[in-house]
């Protein structure tokens, strides 16, 4: 791992990650998919553990997508598995490593011992702090955004807020990302470049890196070199550097 002096001098605290790339990782080998999400969820334990070497505070990996229920049966299940089995066997290894662990994303479509499992991991790290790390399940930022709304709406019709009073930060404190601030750098793999739907609001003022690499070959020397264009950016925020 890079020492200290190694880190760009303008370093990324908060890196989002679109994981995408599993299945054609596993198609393009003649595999099933899951192969794939599987070889995918290794390469997550690995970013995981590098990334308080390279200066990362906060992670956030989209893991399921609002959109994602689309794809057929076995595969959706399949990854319910995996996302399972990874919160049972990570548990001790996260906490033994100052891991904090959230989720975003509606849990309500979710299998109950599956939201058991999120909740129990949460609580058992919710002290941490050598890492923040947050997994989108069943996320998408409309999604997000529509029930943030939706709050405002019904606080406002039960006299319990004032629209007028609405600002980006009281809207923000809405969001599953309240307690977590915005993204510096988000990073997708796999060659597609799109936004696919995530933290909508959250990105807006993100720097933005596509590796053509799919996810489970995503090496922690690429997160690396990542980071360090990362540090000659110049971020503007709409404004002009003096």
């Amino acid at each position: 791992m890079p020492a200290d002096s190694q880190r760009p001098s303008r370093h990324a605290g908060h890196v989002a990650i679109i994981m995408d790339g599993n299945g054609r990782w596993a198609t393009n080998r003649g595999w099933p998919r899951l192969v794939g999400h599987r070889k995918g969820a290794e390469r997550v334990k690995e970013i995981v553990r590098c990334a308080p070497d390279l200066g990362i505070e906060w992670l956030t990996l989209y893991a399921f997508s609002t959109e994602n229920w689309k794809r057929s049966t076995e595969e959706v299940l399949g990854l319910m598995a995996i996302f399972a089995r990874y919160i049972q066997r990570e548990a001790d290894r996260l906490a033994a490593e100052g891991v904090r662990m959230r989720f975003i994303g509606d849990r309500s479509r979710l299998d109950p011992k599956l939201q058991r499992l999120m909740s129990g991991i949460e609580a058992r790290t919710a002290h941490l702090k050598r890492l923040n790390l947050t997994v989108a399940i069943n996320y998408g930022g409309r999604d997000e955004i529509l029930r943030a709304i939706r709050a405002v709406a019904q606080d406002a019709a039960e006299g319990r807020f004032d629209p007028a009073a609405l600002t980006e930060a009281a809207f923000s404190n809405r969001l599953d990302t309240h307690d977590v601030p915005d993204p510096d750098l988000v990073i997708r793999t796999s060659g597609e470049t799109r936004t696919s739907n995530f933290l909508a609001w959250q990105a807006a003022y993100s720097e933005y890196e596509f590796t053509e690499t799919l996810w489970p070959d995503f090496t922690p020397a690429e997160l690396q070199a990542i980071l360090a264009r990362f540090g000659n950016r110049e971020r503007r925020f709409g404004g002009v550097l003096k």
